[in-house]
């Protein structure tokens, strides 16, 4: 920690940060997002490298499922070119899920199924 006299470190130039998030369009913000959640959902599963070592099935289940909803609410957003993959990764991570469980969720109960409807293999 710091003193009084001292300076901070440095901080993020916010300003900047915004201006340039101010020429991303949303699609491509909300793509990002869900390829980011993804990909934690992967690692949280075991589906890496590393395999098991950060596997963490109670934080896997919340990134799947906040991946499901960003998909849900932003279906009519994005284009289906974009959204077919997202899907496709969604359903692949949803399965993985549930092979990965020791007592498997009841068929529409599983992370994300509330907006994807029950997933099957």
């Amino acid at each position: 920690m710091w003193g009084m006299s001292e300076t901070p470190p440095e901080s993020p130039d916010f300003d900047a940060m915004a201006r340039d998030i101010a020429e991303v369009p949303a699609v491509e913000v909300i793509v990002t997002v869900a390829v980011n959640l993804m990909s934690a959902a992967a690692v949280k599963l075991g589906l890496t490298e590393e395999g098991d070592t950060h596997k963490d099935l109670d934080e896997a289940r919340k990134l799947v499922h906040a991946l499901a909803g960003l998909l849900d609410a932003s279906t009519t957003e994005i284009s289906s070119f974009h959204a077919a993959p997202l899907r496709d990764g969604l359903k692949s991570l949803q399965l993985a899920f549930r092979e990965a469980s020791l007592v498997p969720d009841e068929p529409g109960k599983g992370p994300g199924e509330k907006y994807t409807g029950p997933v099957y293999g």
